[in-house]
């Protein structure tokens, strides 16, 4: 793969209208297990400036608009933003799209001055970006002091490109019972991947695989700390539809597909 940033940027240019048609305002993924965190870890306050890190079709940036939030909501696929841009509607409050790459430090900074914003989200996107440290650095100084990032991503240690569900059969004193469980075989080593978001989107995108250690330490290195963490699994009562049973839902109860971090900037005292 010369250049998986090119990649992912066309892979997600040419997904746009696919992506959008599927995911509409919110899915499980959304509505169980990310929205629910987000919530308590971005109480919203009216007036709140919040930035919207790869807001793909916008879902976020509306539902956070819609609770009074000044929203400005960013993503480097301009197809993506459209497909946003079509979906806002004014009852979706003060919302602004920009096309922004946030691999590009100085394109960032142009979103405002110091201490523009009073919290940022990423929602199950640092996974999609090659380079996370300029991000970090802008939400440094972009963000007021006492400022809170908030992002979703996969489950570095469970639901990550090198990883397997699987269900095993065996007969328990004459009883057959089916265990389930995910196989994984790389964790420490940052990696990227192809793979597919979705099942039949039109291209597959790049997944920038890193260690939790790895992801921590960019937050850590721009003044960062961590102040909340949730690591979010469907409950038992998630019943899976018929040939879904190796799709993540209550089967993989004990087992967490999605984590949901807050880091809070430092005040300088």
């Amino acid at each position: 793969m010369t250049d998986p940033h090119a990649v992912t940027l066309d892979a997600w240019d040419s997904n746009a209208a696919y992506w959008d048609e599927y995911m509409g305002e919110g899915n499980a993924f959304v509505t169980v297990l990310q929205w629910p965190a987000i919530e308590r870890m971005l109480p919203v306050q009216p007036g709140m400036r919040i930035l919207d890190i790869a807001t793909g079709n916008g879902l976020m940036a509306r539902r956070l608009g819609r609770l009074g939030a000044q929203v400005t909501a960013i993503d480097f696929a301009p197809q993506m933003i459209e497909t946003a841009r079509r979906r806002t509607t004014a009852e979706d409050g003060s919302v602004t799209y920009a096309v922004a790459d946030v691999t590009d430090e100085e394109v960032l900074m142009k979103l405002g001055e110091a201490g523009s914003f009073d919290a940022a989200l990423c929602n199950m996107a640092l996974f999609d970006i090659s380079d996370i440290d300029p991000l970090f650095r802008a939400l440094s100084r972009l963000l007021r002091p006492g400022g809170t990032f908030v992002y979703t991503l996969m489950h570095p240690c469970f639901n990550n490109p090198f990883s397997a569900h699987m269900a095993e059969q065996e007969d328990r004193e004459g009883e057959l019972v089916t265990t389930y469980s995910v196989r994984v075989w790389g964790y420490m080593t940052s990696a990227n991947r192809l793979g597919l978001a979705l099942s039949k989107q039109p291209k597959p995108q790049v997944y920038f695989h890193r260690p939790l250690q790895m992801l921590f330490v960019s937050g850590f290195a721009t003044g960062f700390v961590i102040d909340a963490l949730e690591e979010r699994a469907f409950p038992v009562t998630d019943v899976p539809k018929q040939g879904k049973q190796l799709g993540w839902n209550g089967n993989y109860s004990e087992i967490p597909p999605v984590m949901v971090v807050r880091m809070r900037l430092g005040t300088g005292d």
